[in-house]
């Protein structure tokens, strides 16, 4: 017959039992947490240098862009910045791109310095509440935003042409590394929207 000084002793060892399987269980599971975790991180951080464009959406989401997939003066496409060594896109609400080629000859001098084979890349989201910026004018060759309306000109720093935007898009400079687009420096300009209020949403 077992006193309570056994049983208590029991209790306790089945406990220590308990606690320790669950430590085990918790090493064992916690490389993968953390890779998850340093992977969400890499996707929301800027553009790197040397980082991959690809194509955000589509059946070709994921894949890098040349500048043979772009259409001379056609409708800008929306693409994100890849690592090309983990693979990890970048595809935080701000990394969003618009990647359109136009003929280096008619681009401005600072635009032409940050294209490569004319193709540039413009934050996708609309300095003046947010929206994506996917209309496109083919008679001008400029972005516009379907929300309020606001007008572009990539061949000119995506300045602001007409509309309610309260500052140009930001510029992501390009080079090509074979045939592929890649970053070649951060984003230059003002990246972000202003809140309805008037309020900065970007840094």
């Amino acid at each position: 017959m077992s006193d309570g000084h056994d049983s208590s002793e029991t209790a306790q060892s089945t406990r220590r039992r308990t606690i320790l399987k669950a430590c085990c269980a918790f090493a064992l599971a916690s490389p993968a947490i953390g890779a998850r975790a340093e992977e969400g991180d890499e996707a929301s951080a800027a553009p790197q240098v040397g980082d991959v464009i690809v194509f955000a959406f589509g059946k070709r989401a994921g894949q890098p862009i040349a500048p043979a997939d772009l259409k001379l003066g056609s409708k800008q496409v929306l693409a994100f910045p890849m690592n090309p060594t983990s693979k990890v896109v970048r595809n935080a609400r701000l990394n969003q791109l618009a990647v359109v080629r136009l003929d280096p000859s008619k681009l401005a001098a600072d635009t032409l310095a940050r294209a490569a084979d004319g193709v540039v890349a413009y934050s996708g989201v609309c300095s003046h509440t947010g929206c994506d910026v996917t209309d496109w004018f083919d008679d001008k060759l400029h972005f516009k935003c379907p929300c309020h309306e606001s007008e572009f000109d990539p061949g000119d720093a995506a300045r602001v042409v007409s509309g309610p935007a309260p500052w140009q898009l930001a510029a992501l400079p390009l080079r090509l590394d074979g045939d592929t687009l890649t970053v070649a420096a951060p984003f230059v300009g003002r990246l972000g929207f202003a809140q309805p209020t008037g309020g900065p949403a970007g840094p």
